[in-house]
């Protein structure tokens, strides 16, 4: 049903995206999946290709290479609108923590936090909004979201994994649409942690030693 409201919004994009950079309409992307099963995942593009030979940082993406058109998908989170087909084939859910490529789960989604993969990923989740308030739009420095952002982020993803139930989806979907309104058309750059952030953020706190390393 979403696919077939939103058609006319998915045409405006692959219109915008032809006008503005030369290349493919959507951007594809291997990501794991539950229980460690990898998949495809869907995006509209929104950077112009990447050039042969040229070095991206691990966690951010360089800006210079997001085009006018491609920067509001982004930030509207419209790139993401093509994760709906994700959904319909089963690879995704609408809520469920944001899928990660290979390297970054093996890297992450260790110990107690393997238990994140025993769900499917979402479009939107606790972690996913933290990192859109608090991370993707604003930290521009990848030792900074490394250190501050990425560990909260894997935290809430995992907290999600207790309290997930229908109650729980339709707060977050709800607090997904009143974010991208507040970030899109009310231009609002600063935004509280609310209780259960807070609660991931102490959570980390307490696990870091004294020199301010992870346990």
């Amino acid at each position: 049903m979403a696919l077939i409201v939103l058609s006319p919004v998915f045409l405006a994009a692959c219109i915008g995206i032809k006008a503005s950079s030369r290349g493919p309409v959507f951007f594809r992307s291997e990501r794991i999946g539950r229980d460690g099963r990898p998949f495809t995942m869907m995006k509209f593009r929104s950077m112009h290709l990447k050039e042969e030979g040229a070095k991206e940082s691990q966690y951010l993406v360089n800006g210079s290479r997001i085009f006018p058109f491609g920067r509001f998908l982004r930030k509207s989170k419209i790139d993401e609108l093509p994760q709906l087909i994700n959904v319909l084939i089963s690879d995704m859910s609408i809520v469920g923590p944001r899928p990660y490529p290979k390297k970054a789960v093996d890297k992450w989604y260790t110990g107690e936090y393997a238990a994140i993969l025993s769900v499917k990923p979402g479009l939107s989740c606790f972690d996913s909004l933290f990192d859109y308030a608090h991370g993707e739009l604003f930290v521009k420095d990848e030792a900074e979201y490394a250190r501050d952002v990425l560990p909260v982020r894997t935290e809430l993803a995992r907290m999600y994994i207790d309290r997930q139930g229908i109650g729980t989806d339709i707060v977050i979907i709800l607090r997904t649409v009143k974010m991208i309104w507040d970030i899109v058309v009310r231009k609002k750059t600063k935004f509280p942690l609310i209780p259960i952030e807070q609660e991931a953020a102490d959570r980390v706190r307490a696990r870091k030693k004294p020199d301010g390393t992870a346990e």
